[in-house]
């Protein structure tokens, strides 16, 4: 680790931790961040001891970083502020995710002071006692104390609100930073609208177009993973046929990954786009897929179930797919070459589920000092692991970022999200190509949009299936110990 990483890393960190908890604690930013600097800078006085060529041992990465990461949640909770020191801070933090997607700025009558009581009475002392009533140019903030379970709050609230103001707003129901839920009321951009020609939201010619336009391009892409050369492409059209199996590879994971979303998005009647694949002439010939929501996230059970169901339903089809690549691929020495990301002399190692697929696939054929020089179709299998691990990330507006707000609710979301890019920049340490990966995660902000009922908690149930999820992207983001690398005997 050079010292200008090491200085790029530090001034990241500590921009990372400014712009996030620097108004919720009152612990100095600056002792933050060195305790999360710390397990870089154990590293980098290991390198400078003992050089590049003695790796350091796995406890020397470990428990660092689990220690840090314990004392960085200690301080960050000993420090935070109390409702009366956020009285101003957290409300702006929190007007910045009560702003749904869906409630686009559209003009909306304010709340008359004729209509103030009117709203009140939208709430039972028995089931939300109101304190008070906050004007926002695009919202209506109505904080107090709850008195019954979340769910029967919201829907008793929701009905009155409808009863008297119709569909003019959105109700939704929010924790705040100081632990108290609250409601806001932002404008239906839909009412709004023209109602009697709803908008048409499916584009299946677009759709289509842009599957037979990525079709050609990861097509093309394919053809040259797979050997041909591109001088015979034009004297002979047929050698891009060596190139469907990698498209149809990639495209099924991507497709099937989107499907996921989008038909769940339907289950809970959410307004969704067709599945849209971005084409690219180069690189791996696509950009992904992308699906578009138009309408509200009802509550947080149906944030997680849209949001886990694209990358399970991707990863149940990238195993096979993955398999059968591995087996029809070949060995190869291990030179310098070898990494992460040179699919002609891939280490297996640089992933636990990778590098037990690999045994799986290719049995004591592949030891120690084996890279695997990929078959294209396993190419694309590869690529489903890293979407599925980039999309699991629990950062910001990532499937995985919907995944932990579902299950832990906004505020303990940022946190983890936080704590999350942190650690993947410092897993860039060991494994160099997640460096551009954690920069990428940087730029993604850690506030997501909020559920209408966004307060109700998951079943235990979808606690599990999201823990689970997290491990899946542990053992595909984490390098293959050693000690389970030598029962392996790869």
């Amino acid at each position: 680790m050079t010292f200008w990483f090491l200085l790029l890393l530090g001034i990241a960190t500590y921009l990372i931790v400014q712009r996030s908890v620097a108004q919720i604690t009152r612990t100095p930013v600056w002792l933050l961040w060195l305790v999360l600097m710390t397990p870089a800078l154990i590293l980098n006085g290991w390198r400078l001891m003992y050089g590049t060529q003695q790796p350091p041992p796995p406890s020397l990465i470990i428990w660092p970083s689990i220690i840090c990461v314990l004392l960085y949640w200690l301080l960050f909770q000993w420090g935070r502020r109390t409702p009366r020191d956020t009285q101003t801070q957290p409300q702006a933090i929190e007007s910045q995710s009560v702003i749904h997607p869906t409630a686009e700025l559209v003009p909306v009558r304010p709340i008359e002071p004729t209509e103030e009581t009117q709203l009140r009475n939208c709430f039972p002392w028995s089931v939300y006692y109101i304190h008070n009533i906050e004007y926002r140019p695009q919202a209506v903030i109505c904080r107090g104390q709850i008195r019954t379970t979340p769910t029967q709050a919201y829907q008793q609230i929701k009905a009155n609100i409808e009863a008297q103001f119709g569909d003019r707003f959105l109700l939704i129901f929010q924790e705040g930073f100081n632990g108290k839920p609250f409601f806001v009321l932002v404008p239906n951009a839909q009412a709004a609208k023209n109602t009697s020609q709803p908008e048409k939201i499916t584009r299946p010619g677009l759709a289509s177009f842009l599957v037979l336009a990525t079709l050609a391009t990861t097509t093309l892409v394919g053809a040259t993973l797979a050997g041909a050369d591109p001088k015979q492409l034009a004297s002979d059209p047929s050698v891009l046929l060596q190139g469907l199996p990698y498209a149809l590879g990639l495209m099924t994971i991507l497709g099937i990954h989107e499907l996921g979303h989008y038909l769940t998005a339907r289950y809970y009647k959410i307004r969704a786009t067709l599945p849209y694949f971005v084409p690219l002439p180069f690189f791996l010939g696509t950009f992904g897929a992308f699906i578009q929501m138009r309408s509200p996230i009802p509550n947080r059970k149906a944030l997680f179930d849209v949001s886990i169901a694209g990358p399970l339903a991707g990863f149940v089809v990238t195993l096979p797919i993955l398999i059968w690549g591995l087996v029809n691929s070949e060995l190869v020495p291990m030179t310098d070459q070898t990494g992460l990301l040179n699919p002609e002399a891939l280490n297996p190692k640089s992933s636990i589920l990778l590098a037990l697929l690999s045994k799986l696939a290719l049995g004591s054929e592949l030891t120690s000092t084996s890279a695997i020089n990929l078959h294209p179709i396993a190419i694309a299998g590869f690529l489903g692991l890293i979407v599925t691990a980039l999309n699991l990330m629990p950062v910001g507006q990532l499937d995985g970022g919907h995944i932990v707000h579902a299950m832990f609710g906004q505020k303990t979301a940022i946190v983890i999200g936080q704590i999350s890019r942190l650690l993947l920049l410092l897993l860039s340490l060991v494994q160099s190509g997640f460096l551009v990966w954690a920069i990428i995660l940087l730029f993604i902000p850690l506030i997501d949009e909020p559920a209408l009922n966004d307060v109700t908690e998951l079943d235990n149930k979808r606690d599990i299936l999201g823990l689970l999820a997290m491990a899946l992207l542990i053992i595909i983001v984490l390098p293959l110990p050693q000690a389970i690398a030598n029962l392996l005997q790869i």
